[in-house]
């Protein structure tokens, strides 16, 4: 049969579907693509040097090396899947170690569980030692304090310096930025000033060249004012500092109340970002100020109270499809040891090195089960506070992906395979709207270093072309054409 209806006849009706349609994709682009780092680390701007991620690294590694030497004790201190099945010690495993000294990757099938025990650990080593920290917070706010004046300029002028250091060294951290203080009427003159002087220092010591993937992070948004000044201020400092037009991205901080519902009962979420002018790239969680802003209790703030879901869940729905990076908070509660050797004292005795090493497995198995919960509930990305969370930062992200490799991988290659005909695998149904869900699985398991490119590529039956153009649509309407 024929169309009754021209398409001049639905020419009225196609023009204003045409201007909604684009509208929308407009406020909702999707996923970027880029690399979204795990994580953040925060420090004090009085302490940044340009090698600061590599230090950091070395004091990471020394707390692997003395509490957890191998990759049998890291499994058990945080209780990886299948752990408690591991032999006691690494001295009871002389079969395992044979194995693994001759063909690791055989474990994967006859004994899967040492197999992500030591995949785990030997990545997180790995890791370690290349890219201790993908993305590092320089703080003026909460891990600073209120300083005089003539102090905080000195240090935006001395943060500047190792910041250009690190861009001609090549010492930074992949991603990297600068956190001021909050825009309230209290700090808002100090916060302009640090701003002002570390980016026309560094502008002139670089020659007007930021570093790759520097942002500004905004603390405790109360309002859409706030982040239109912002907006504004970095427009100014942009011509002041000559620094190419948009140049300058920020991140926002939730964690207040209000940001999340304003005073008339709306959500605050989509007029933030209705100000930022594109140049947001990032929303991160505050567990503890927003939990305190709840009136929870110091002994019940933390990352998996209810209330912190729910903040999370409004964030979520309130930038999905935005292309916005989301990252949760912080784990507080750090890896240290009670008792400490003192040069010339006395050696620590047999029990407070056992209970060193229990204070600094509790804490790790803590951090550990925040990052998975952090994971599982969509948000990739998170705070470190401690050089010693390191490790369980990557275990947990490395755990999380590879214990879903071979599903997600069966999955995708039938779904590829069957060109978004709905199929089921094994109990699980899916439909074409999760094929995306399941590159972005790869997608993200590649850029975090759980999986290697060429991993991906084996196990997901994906051309290298298909797996970088990161569209499921694109894949399908390309395997079709074939």
């Amino acid at each position: 049969m024929s169309a009754t209806l021209s398409e001049e006849a639905l020419s009225d009706i196609t023009a204003r579907l045409r201007e909604a349609n684009e509208e929308f994709i407009s406020h909702y682009p999707g996923e970027t693509g880029r690399r979204q780092p795990v994580h953040t680390v925060y420090g004090g701007a009085h302490l940044f040097k340009s090698d600061t991620p590599k230090r950091l690294g070395a004091l990471a590694r020394r707390s692997l090396d003395q509490f957890a030497p191998d990759f049998i004790s890291f499994a058990r201190a945080i209780e990886i899947p299948g752990a408690n099945d591991l032999p006691e010690s690494i001295d009871d495993a002389d079969d395992l170690i044979r194995v693994l000294e001759s063909d690791p990757d055989s474990l994967r099938i006859t004994n899967p569980r040492a197999w992500l025990a030591h995949k785990i650990y030997k990545r997180v080593n790995d890791k370690l030692r290349r890219e201790p920290v993908e993305d590092f917070r320089i703080d003026f706010e909460d891990g600073y304090g209120n300083r005089p004046d003539d102090e905080e300029d000195g240090h935006a002028v001395s943060a500047a310096a190792e910041v250009n250091e690190g861009i001609k060294n090549r010492t930074l951290s992949p991603f990297i930025g600068i956190r001021v203080k909050p825009f309230n009427e209290e700090l808002r003159a100090r916060s302009f000033r640090t701003l002002d002087i570390f980016l026309s220092t560094l502008s002139d010591l670089s020659s007007s060249k930021l570093p790759s993937n520097f942002v500004i992070t905004l603390p405790k948004i109360t309002t859409p004012q706030q982040v239109a000044a912002l907006v504004a201020l970095l427009s100014k400092l942009e011509q002041k500092a000559e620094l190419p037009k948009g140049s300058l991205k920020f991140e926002m901080m939730i964690e207040t109340t209000q940001s999340i519902i304003n005073h008339q009962g709306q959500i605050n979420l989509p007029l933030l970002l209705a100000e930022s002018e594109g140049r947001c790239v990032a929303a991160h969680f505050g567990t503890y100020d927003y939990t305190a802003g709840c009136n929870i209790t110091a002994a019940h703030q933390h990352m998996l109270h209810p209330a912190c879901d729910f903040a999370k869940n409004m964030m979520q729905v309130a930038f999905a499809g935005t292309g916005i990076w989301l990252s949760d908070g912080a784990t507080n509660i750090m890896p240290v040891a009670s008792h400490r050797f003192v040069e010339g004292g006395p050696p620590l005795t047999a029990e407070q090195i056992e209970e060193n090493r229990d204070v600094v497995h509790r804490a790790w198995k803590l951090h550990y089960d925040h990052i998975q919960h952090s994971l599982v509930t969509g948000f990739y990305q998170g705070w470190d506070l401690h050089p010693a969370q390191l490790p369980t930062r990557y275990a947990a992200v490395y755990s999380f992906f590879l214990q879903s490799l071979d599903a997600a991988s069966e999955r995708l290659k039938n779904f590829v395979e069957k060109a978004a005909k709905a199929t089921l695998v094994g109990d699980v149904f899916d439909d074409a709207a999760t094929g995306q869900g399941l590159l972005n699985y790869f997608l993200r398991a590649i850029n975090c270093g759980a999986i290697s490119e060429e991993e991906a590529l084996e196990l997901s039956g994906l051309t290298l072309q298909e797996l970088r153009s990161a569209s499921f649509v694109k894949i399908l309407k390309n395997r079709q054409s074939l």
